[in-house]
């Protein structure tokens, strides 16, 4: 009876363990330094970094940045998702997270699958601009003079396959015309070609296009988001332009490996939305025309399978091939 009684005992306090040591870990949690993955610089850096300074503090340990760039962002991502789940590398994703998949045979992640959402945490809106010699004052009026005139215009994008290639893509099967794509080595080189109308169209982030909007080398035509921009007042929205599908934005995601414990990424969570529902937060973003937010791990998740079968469907509609 009492080695039975013993028995008994014995395998209770092993299931005990085997219930609560996970989340008796995890509340240890971090005992050692916090790496954020950078696919690119630009804003997922400056995202990446305010983000790093935030969660130092709040963590107890040190959050630091690590650049992992090149092959568009999937050095980053493989790394992060080939990487041990217990919180201490993480990635700091940005649209190619979930674009290059559909574009890359030689992508050895599935960016819904591999990764565990951590929050959503910031929005930088892009803006459809053409150079002043093109004779189209509203997003209705560019559609009806490509239609006009077809493969007369062009846009000019970073690069074939890169993000800002896509949106003239969107932008064309949206308005069913036919634009000519110019491809240059970089998003800043294809504004530099429209602002001195070697091409007729670009579509690039706020920050960047504001200024040449002000000194009148470029004209908008629409901001692609479902809001104005306090930068650009006077620029309506793809939705106002009568072209609502037309939504282009620059978004940054938290993502852990999958597998990671649910109590590390709930700490996580809570930190990063703290983090970017500051003040200082706020006013910090707002200097890159960058909107924060924060979402849990559940709206992440929704949010990323939403921008993955987006991406997908353009994608094979427009018939680009995976290299």
């Amino acid at each position: 009876m009492r080695l039975l009684r013993f028995h008994h005992l014995t395998a209770a306090a092993l299931v005990a363990v085997l219930i609560f040591a996970p989340g008796s870990w995890a509340q240890g949690y971090p005992v050692k330094p916090v790496r954020i993955v950078l696919p690119f610089l630009g804003g997922t850096d400056f995202v990446g970094r305010w983000l790093a300074h935030k969660l130092t503090p709040a963590l107890g340990h040190q959050a630091i940045v690590e650049p992992r760039l090149g092959a568009g962002g999937n050095i980053a991502h493989e790394s992060v998702a080939r990487a041990p789940a217990d919180g201490y590398t993480l990635l700091m994703a940005a649209p190619t997270f979930v674009i290059n998949p559909h574009l890359s045979r030689k992508a050895s992640f599935d960016p819904l699958k591999d990764f565990a959402p951590v929050a959503l945490l910031a929005f930088i809106p892009n803006v459809l601009v053409v150079h002043p010699s093109v004779p189209a004052g509203s997003l209705g009026e560019l559609q009806q003079l490509a239609r006009r005139y077809p493969g007369k215009l062009s846009f000019g994008s970073g690069g074939v396959n890169s993000a800002t290639h896509l949106a003239g893509e969107m932008l064309k099967q949206l308005t069913k015309s036919e634009i000519v794509h110019i491809p240059y080595k970089s998003a800043t080189l294809a504004l530099v070609g429209a602002a001195t109308g070697d091409v007729d169209i670009v579509i690039a982030a706020v920050p960047v296009i504001a200024p040449h909007v002000h000194q009148k080398r470029l004209r908008p035509l629409a901001v692609l988001d479902a809001k104005r921009v306090a930068s650009l007042p006077g620029v309506p929205t793809s939705a106002e332009a009568g072209v609502p599908q037309l939504k282009v934005v620059f978004w940054y995601v938290l993502l852990a490996p999958a597998g990671t414990p649910r109590e590390i990424i709930e700490r996580l969570s809570a930190e990063s939305m703290k983090t970017m529902r500051a003040a200082d937060t706020r006013e910090r973003f707002a200097t890159i025309g960058a909107d924060t937010v924060s979402r849990t791990p559940e709206q992440t998740a929704a949010f990323l399978r939403n921008e993955h079968a987006r991406w997908g469907k353009l994608i094979r509609d427009a018939g680009i091939k995976a290299d």
